[in-house]
């Protein structure tokens, strides 16, 4: 499946898991993380990481995180009016 398109893809990474305390980011078990996706954009990473996250809220040591996986595989490149 391949997406026919000029503009540069800005992939990012959507995933969470419980933590073991709320000082820092430890993940109690790595087996259990919740790899939510990969999107092709910020803003469609931003809006499944609040699905997560609000169904999540009653568990304060459950993370959800947004990975800039764009500036992994391009660490120097600077992409001018994005994130």
């Amino acid at each position: 499946m391949t997406e026919s398109s000029d503009q540069k893809q800005l992939l990012h990474l959507v995933f969470g898991g419980e933590l073991t305390s709320l000082k820092d980011v430890h993940f109690k078990d790595l087996n259990d993380l919740d790899i939510v996706g990969i999107f092709p954009d910020y803003a469609s990473a931003l809006a499944a990481w609040k699905g997560k996250a609000q169904a999540t809220v009653d568990n304060a040591h459950m993370r959800y995180f947004i990975v800039h996986m764009h500036r992994l595989l391009t660490p120097g490149e600077k992409v001018a009016g994005q994130d």
